[in-house]
């Protein structure tokens, strides 16, 4: 039988690679086949609420420059729309369409059905565990790998 850390690793590869795949399979199985798995993330960073550009690159962890591309694509593809702040002009403000709202719903029932699926079966005190383990490999890879 394989070590504990042998399979913990194979489930984790698994898994990351299983989400991306399903993600991409499931993405394709859409209307919304012109969308990369980045942009999609993106769509669902700027969120339902308008938001500023540097908020979102933030929440990306990505630069300003590195958005701006994504976000033109996004326009250009008639899932996002941009516009200046009022009162400062040097504020970039994003929101989505409905078209990129629609995009968002569906990436988020994907992840709402993951987890739900994920916490199917156990009981309070095995979802504390899986909680807690979560979140120390998640402290970890934050720590560790700090930008």
């Amino acid at each position: 039988m394989k070590e504990a850390s042998g399979i913990i690793n194979e489930v984790l590869v698994d898994l990351f690679n299983d989400i991306l795949n399903i993600e991409h399979k499931a993405l394709s199985a859409t209307k919304f086949k012109d969308l990369s798995l980045a942009e999609v993330h993106t769509i669902e960073a700027v969120s339902y609420e308008e938001r500023n550009m540097s908020e979102v690159a933030r929440n990306l962890k990505i630069t300003t420059g590195t958005l701006t591309i994504a976000i033109n694509n996004l326009v250009n593809k008639g899932y996002v729309k941009r516009k200046r702040k009022e009162d400062d002009r040097r504020v970039v403000l994003v929101s989505l369409t409905q078209s990129g709202k629609v995009v968002f719903r569906i990436h988020k029932k994907f992840h709402d059905d993951m987890v739900k699926a994920t916490l199917e079966g156990l009981n309070a005190d095995e979802q504390e565990v899986l909680i807690n383990s979560l979140s120390k490999l998640n402290k970890f890879f934050r720590e560790k790998y700090k930008d």
